[in-house]
C-alpha cells in the first residue's frame, strides 16, 4: 500500500484547537476523511495515519471513532497523559482498539526544551514501549538534545520523528539541525517522517529545491528503511496543496529505485506502525 503517514482530522472548535489563530484561518473549518479521500485517491494512496491535533482523551476517541467508520484510516496516533497516575488503566481501556498504534504529546509548545526528560514523562514512554505502542516526537531543533537523551534512555520503544524536527528552512539554516539529525539517526529504534517541511519554509514563493538539502540530510542519515512520507494535511494548506507536498517528495525520490520509493511511500509506515495488525 501507499500510505500517508501523517495527517489530521478535526471538527473545528476554537476552544479545542486554540493553536489555530487568525493567521491560520484556512484551518478554521472541519477537515474530515471525506475531504482527504479525493487527494489520496488522486495519488493512488490507499490509507493514512491520523495523528492527534489536541491534547485530550476526547481527541483520541474521536480519531478512533473515525477509524472505525473509514477504512482509509489504517492507524491512529492519539494522546494520553503520560505523566498521569492512571496511565496503565487508560491503556488497558484502549486494548480493544486495534487501529490505535501510538501516542504523541505536542512537545514543540512546551517552554522547557527538556520537558521530555521529566521523570514521569520518561516512565510513561517506557510503559508505552512495554505495551508495544510507538511514540511520535514533535520538536523544534532547540529541543532535539532532550530527544537524543530520551533515545539513549529508551532503546526498547519505537519512536517516530515528526516533520524531520522542523528545520528552519525559511532562513536557509541547516546547522545545528543537520548535526543533531545525524546524531539522532544513530538510534535504530527511531524513524523519521518526510512531512511538515513546507510550513517551515516561506509560505509564498517557495521552490521544490528549497527542501532538497534537508531531504538529502535525512535520507543520508536514516537511509531508505526508516523514512516515511506524510502530507501533514490539512496544516500543509497554509503553504501548499496536498499535490504540491506530495510532488516535493516525488521529485526528491525521482532518481531512486522503485523499491526505495515503495518503502518511503508506504512499506516503512506499515512496518513502523504495524498497520497490518
Amino acid at each position: 500500500m501507499k500510505i500517508d503517514a501523517h495527517q489530521h482530522f478535526w471538527k473545528y472548535d476554537p476552544d479545542n484547537l486554540p493553536w489555530i489563530g487568525e493567521e491560520l484561518k484556512i484551518l478554521k473549518r472541519d477537515y474530515l476523511p471525506k475531504d482527504l479521500k479525493p487527494h489520496l485517491d488522486h495519488h493512488g494512496i490507499q490509507g493514512c495515519v491520523a495523528v492527534q491535533a489536541s491534547q485530550t482523551d476526547v481527541e483520541t476517541h474521536f480519531l478512533l471513532d473515525l477509524a472505525d467508520s473509514h477504512d482509509i484510516i489504517k492507524g491512529v496516533v492519539g494522546w494520553v497523559d503520560l505523566e498521569g497516575k492512571d496511565l496503565e488503566s487508560k491503556l488497558d481501556a484502549y486494548l480493544p482498539f486495534r487501529k490505535l498504534k501510538g501516542f504523541r504529546h505536542i512537545l514543540q509548545d512546551e517552554t522547557d526544551p527538556e520537558y521530555i526528560l521529566r521523570p514521569a514523562f520518561q516512565n510513561g514512554l517506557k510503559i508505552l514501549g512495554n505495551r508495544g505502542y510507538s511514540y511520535d516526537i514533535l520538536v523544534f531543533p532547540h529541543q532535539m538534545a532532550g530527544a537524543i537523551k530520551t533515545l539513549e534512555k529508551q532503546p526498547d520503544t519505537t519512536f517516530i520523528l515528526d516533520h524531520s524536527a522542523k528545520p528552519i528552512i525559511r532562513e536557509g539554516k541547516i546547522q545545528p539541525w543537520k548535526e543533531l539529525i545525524q546524531e539522532m539517526a544513530k538510534f535504530p529504534n527511531l524513524y523519521c517522517k518526510l512531512s511538515g517541511m513546507v510550513t517551515e519554509n516561506r509560505w509564498d514563493g517557495w521552490e521544490q529545491k528549497d527542501f532538497f538539502p534537508y531531504l538529502e540530510t535525512v535520507f543520508e542519515a536514516f537511509g531508505e528503511d526508516r523514512l516515511m512520507f506524510g502530507s501533514d494535511w490539512p496544516v500543509c494548506l497554509l503553504a501548499a496543496s496536498f499535490s504540491e507536498v506530495f510532488g516535493i517528495v516525488e521529485s526528491f525520490l525521482s532518481d531512486k529505485s522503485g523499491e526505495v520509493k515503495n518503502k518511503i511511500i508506504g512499506a516503512n509506515a506499515e512496518k513502523c506502525y504495524r498497520l497490518n495488525l
